[in-house]
């Protein structure tokens, strides 16, 4: 599904009407959504002029006096109309996406200035979207409110701003709503004098939108003819190759992981040089623990609802007084499997999500578990920027990440730190499982270990156990 949204601020010219046709041909749109129109008819011809194709759909809100006015277009093709909702602020358009036979809701948004229009708005859609049955739902266009004050730049701050931030969070966090990821400018509208700009427009989606389309994110285009930026939702998929393999701290607490592991890994026969073999060995070993994952890890939790099922039958024959011996025996052994089993589900949570949020959040939410995808989706790579252009082919994205890691960490000295009579400089010292870094006490020194660490990160798949690593101080009184 390809969007392009757009608050044109007044559809009168040709040069907006010739811009717009221009990014709905380039980018091959499906669904197009506009704010502001300043216009009170729309007819067929001058949508088909807009798409070059009069195989198109589309639904127009006038607004209150000319202001507020909403168009939402798609093509036909790819976009099946089903119904529509439309109120002051919003265009909800259902259909099904032809393609992918996906049903969705695309909402085309316009909040007005003042707070309280921007609440009634919230909650009206938020009714809106509570009273369907669909699921996949796309919220886009000009909200006329920032996240964080971050999101503004050069503006006295307001009273009611905090209010909005507020409201604006809460509205997205209620209806479990998602701001997609921003490739571009981080602000979508600019002053005419350039000292203020903010973040207006953006694109939330629910997390079943993101099942449909995994690599969906909001292109911020350029300023030209509007105050506001067009923005392009796409999502484009890229072979990256091999994903890194990723093991699991609760792995270890399973009863006869280890010697499982040893068995298997001395059960391989591979001939050739001793590096060779210890690849192969490891690519083999891969493939059964992703197998024993499946078969006997991954049903932790059907293994979790049995287990409860069962104490549940002890306790009710314990209630009649009809449990014996041996079921009094065998429910203290469920209660400590269950145990067992919790404590490996708190692992495997704290392992891909933040500790703070286990501790202290709902882990049995729906919210939870999309947190953590959505985290995951957040902090991938997509992309570089290269000559002012945005690159996502991963053969150049490779290559301009080796230029940054050769260029920080090219120099003309060395930082480590000089050891013995004969001044050896040393920077590094490697043990077991263990490793030290050795340099001067600089700012570029700290900038350049967490870039180091960063890296590893993103080449290896793991993570950086801070709690377990220390910073100390050599030769200073």
């Amino acid at each position: 599904m390809l969007i392009v949204n757009l608050n044109i601020r007044g559809m009168g010219g040709n040069t907006k009407t010739r811009y717009l046709s221009n990014i709905i041909r380039s980018e091959g749109a499906d669904f197009v959504c506009i704010q502001e129109t300043k216009s009170k008819v729309f007819s067929d011809a001058k949508c088909f002029s807009l798409w070059g194709d009069n195989n198109i759909g589309w639904l127009h809100y006038e607004g209150v006096t000319g202001s507020g006015g909403l168009l939402s277009l798609w093509h036909k093709e790819a976009f099946c109309y089903n119904s529509h909702l439309m109120g002051k602020g919003f265009i909800d358009v259902f259909g099904t996406y032809s393609e992918a036979n996906v049903k969705c809701v695309i909402v085309n948004v316009y909040a007005a200035c003042n707070l309280r229009d921007k609440k009634m708005l919230w909650e009206e859609m938020s009714n809106v979207k509570a009273s369907s049955q669909d699921i996949v739902w796309c919220f886009c266009g000009d909200f006329n409110a920032i996240r964080s004050r971050n999101e503004r730049k050069g503006r006295t701050n307001r009273e009611d701003q905090s209010s909005e931030i507020v409201g604006f969070n809460r509205f997205i966090d209620s209806n479990l709503l998602f701001d997609l990821p921003i490739v571009g400018k981080k602000f979508t509208w600019f002053n005419s004098n350039g000292m203020t700009k903010s973040r207006l427009d953006r694109v939330l989606i629910t997390e079943e939108w993101l099942d449909c389309w995994p690599m969906c994110m909001q292109y911020v285009q350029r300023r030209e003819v509007s105050d506001h930026c067009a923005i392009v939702v796409k999502s484009l998929l890229k072979d990256w190759g091999p994903k890194p393999f990723r093991s699991i701290n609760a792995w270890l607490s399973e009863r006869g992981f280890c010697e499982m592991v040893k068995d298997k890994w001395c059960s391989y026969s591979v001939q050739g040089s001793d590096i060779h073999m210890f690849k192969e060995k490891l690519k083999r070993l891969k493939g059964d623990l992703k197998t024993w994952n499946r078969d006997l890890f991954g049903n932790i939790v059907s293994s979790k609802k049995k287990i409860l099922q069962e104490i549940e039958e002890f306790d009710c024959q314990d209630c009649s007084g009809d449990i014996t011996v041996t079921g009094r025996v065998r429910r203290c052994e469920l209660v400590c499997s269950l145990r067992e089993i919790d404590k490996k589900l708190d692992s495997l949570m704290c392992q891909k999500a933040k500790v703070n949020w286990l501790n202290n959040g709902d882990s049995c939410s729906k919210f939870y578990h999309s947190t953590l995808r959505w985290r995951r989706h957040r902090n991938e790579v997509k992309g570089v920027e290269v000559g002012g252009q945005w690159c996502e082919e991963p053969g150049t994205v490779r290559l301009e990440a080796r230029k940054l890691f050769e260029n920080r960490f090219k120099s003309t000295k060395d930082y480590g730190l000089k050891i013995g009579r004969k001044t050896v400089d040393l920077s590094l010292l490697q043990f077991a499982d263990d490793t030290l870094f050795l340099c001067e006490d600089s700012y570029a020194n700290v900038v350049t270990l967490k870039a180091i660490l960063r890296g590893f990160e993103l080449a290896s798949g793991l993570k950086i156990n801070f709690h377990k690593s220390k910073l100390a101080i050599i030769n200073v009184i």
